[in-house]
């Protein structure tokens, strides 16, 4: 009982100090209008805010102890920066101190249109996919932050135009857990020639695996069966991109130069080999 008392009166107490002036935080809208994260957006352009102030533009409001401002600094600390921020999950979010559903939506929302925009393609019409190049550009930032490994399987038609993207799998890729029959299921049912295995790995090291060479190896020997090409299998992550035709680890009869022999890079403009239209 005693207990009970003595934490509604600290309760209390620390809501009564807080209502003090010299110990209330300070709001957004006690700040001068041209220091308000929107007005400045408004008046100097959204490149002119910190990354806290964009943040609490989408958080929209704070908690009692804090302003909006001071809670998305709070969150880019504890969740190490915009880079981590970008692989949280809406129940992470949802753990966060002063963070509920809405903020969470609002936030992986945001993040999401801004990988979709990152992927989109320049030119009218489906995307052409004939490098590793292309393939890097478009997926990249689609799965560079994701917090599990997936594969993802690109089917191309004859002029190597996109047709679908489809999810295969998510977790640890590797030859034990995916089936072959899944990587060409949509190739078949949409009777796409060729296709392109993308997959991400969540430490931001880029570099195949024994296990995803051997993986590329398999996927390609049952593709010659069902006579569907497997141009290429790209590792992406944060620190950059692997072909495996580029590295050689596959090669295709149908590219019109052999690729030279693999560098390390991580350039998005670096020149690849292309694969054939089928």
């Amino acid at each position: 009982m005693m207990s009970a008392m003595s934490d509604v009166h600290a309760r209390t107490t620390g809501e009564r100090i807080l209502q003090e002036p010299r110990f209330r935080p300070v709001l957004i809208r006690d700040m001068p209008g041209e220091q308000r994260p929107r007005e400045r957006l408004r008046d100097a352009g959204p490149a002119a805010l910190s990354d806290a102030e964009l943040l609490a533009i989408l958080l929209r409001t704070g908690t009692r102890a804090e302003s909006a401002v001071t809670l998305a600094n709070r969150l880019l600390s504890e969740a190490g920066g915009l880079e981590r921020l970008a692989r949280v999950s809406h129940g992470e979010l949802c753990e966060f101190h002063g963070f509920g559903e809405a903020k969470a939506a609002h936030l992986l929302a945001a993040l999401e249109l801004g990988r979709r925009i990152a992927a989109l393609n320049d030119e009218d019409g489906p995307p052409v996919l004939q490098t590793s190049v292309d393939v890097a550009r478009m997926m990249k930032p689609l799965m560079e932050f994701l917090p599990q490994e997936q594969l993802r399987v690109l089917c191309l038609n004859s002029r190597n135009q996109l047709m679908t993207v489809s999810t295969v799998f998510v977790g640890t890729v590797n030859g034990v857990n995916v089936r072959a029959v899944e990587v060409f299921r949509q190739a078949v049912q949409v009777n796409a020639p060729s296709v392109v295995m993308v997959h991400n790995h969540p430490s931001g090291d880029p570099n195949p695996s024994a296990a995803d060479i051997a993986l590329t190896r398999e996927i390609a020997g049952v593709g010659k069966t069902l006579d569907i090409h497997l141009a290429d299998h790209v590792v992406v992550a944060r620190n950059g991109y692997v072909s495996m035709l580029d590295r050689q680890v596959i090669k295709s009869s149908r590219t019109e130069e052999q690729p030279t022999p693999y560098e390390e890079r991580t350039e998005l403009t670096y020149p690849r080999a292309r694969w054939r239209s089928r």
